[in-house]
């Protein structure tokens, strides 16, 4: 009976959907009316459909890519994202709240400037946890009622936050330059204590040496600082001279990060540099980083690549004879430009 709105901001696809505490209603995200039928695709609201008589309520009222419903454990409020509807090509969500009854939607993080993902509610009903991807990494977040907003773990990792206890040990997924994904527990409380449960790669990758992963922040043409990674071959010699591979990620809202990558592994291994990086335009770097492509695709981000190319020539390396670019959707894009 209604459309459901696929969210393209930020990259998150599908909808979300939650029940409340008494198992009477599902609290969802689409869009069931549009004023403007060409841009419905952008545009998602909260809705609440009782599973009994198929009554369904609408939560929020002003527009915007609203998503991703949990409700509290106690039934009286919905944490979602989203932000205010904005001809803007990208901004970073925020971490919503509203009464079960459409009352009181306010931000909960306005000054985080990183987009929250994977909410999950304390036992307490008064605080919501979340991952944030930031310049190259994630880690979980926790956010409560009361406005505070505190980082929970650290480390250079990818980290999710896929289910908790009532005694707030989290269950995800880690994984990090030379670690692929494995199931981890950790402690919401104190960040720590953070245990590997499975080591599903390890007969893959026993008998491999992997390429080192360094580092690399720049400036760009104009003084932006951009950050970005070199795959180094396994049997790197600083001394020697090595062909470069550019990869440019899609989206182009999207963030290259530290998680473990296969192909990037090897690449190196068949003895190429891999560089990565994020230009202007990438997630993880805040509001500003990513809408500056706004209208002009390619622009500066071409810039930020190209720098980051002579950022590693710099380093003596490499053999600028060998230079090459590849690259996924938008970063295809990106290749042929």
């Amino acid at each position: 009976p209604w459309n459901v709105g696929a969210r393209t901001i930020g990259l998150d696809y599908g909808i979300g959907f939650d029940w409340t505490p008494d198992g009477s209603e599902i609290v969802f995200d689409g869009l069931m009316e549009a004023d403007d039928p060409t841009e419905p695709y952008r545009r998602s609201h909260l809705y609440a459909v009782n599973v009994k008589t198929l009554e369904t309520r609408k939560l929020t009222f002003h527009n915007g890519p609203w998503a991703g419903p949990v409700v509290s454990p106690d039934g009286r409020t919905v944490a979602f994202t989203g932000f205010p509807w904005t001809g803007q090509t990208y901004r970073v969500d925020e971490l919503y709240v509203i009464g079960i009854d459409g009352s009181d939607q306010r931000s909960l993080t306005p000054k985080l400037d990183r987009s929250p993902r994977e909410l999950h509610w304390a036992a307490d009903s008064k605080s919501v946890y979340f991952t944030a991807g930031d310049r190259g990494s994630a880690n979980v977040h926790q956010a409560t009622l009361a406005g505070t907003v505190r980082q929970v773990t650290s480390g250079v990792h990818m980290l999710s936050l896929d289910s908790l206890t009532d005694g707030g040990v989290a269950a995800g997924i880690a994984q990090s330059f030379h670690q692929p994904p494995d199931v981890v527990t950790y402690r919401l409380a104190t960040g720590d204590g953070m245990k590997t449960l499975t080591r599903v790669n390890q007969d893959l990758l026993g008998g491999l040496t992997l390429g080192d992963v360094e580092e690399l922040w720049y400036e760009s043409a104009d003084g932006t600082r951009v950050q970005g990674w070199v795959v180094k071959p396994p049997d790197f010699d600083p001394e020697k001279q090595w062909p470069l591979i550019l990869h440019v990620h899609g989206g182009p809202h999207a963030m290259y990060n530290v998680r473990f990558n296969f192909s990037f592994q090897h690449l190196a291994a068949s003895g190429y540099l891999v560089l990565y990086t994020n230009p202007r335009g990438s997630t993880g770097y805040g509001t500003d980083f990513g809408n500056a492509i706004d209208k002009s695709y390619p622009s500066v981000d071409y810039h930020d690549l190209m720098a980051g190319i002579d950022a590693v020539i710099t380093r003596g390396w490499v053999d600028e004879r060998r230079l090459y670019v590849t690259g996924v959707s938008g970063g295809g894009v990106l290749s042929s430009w």
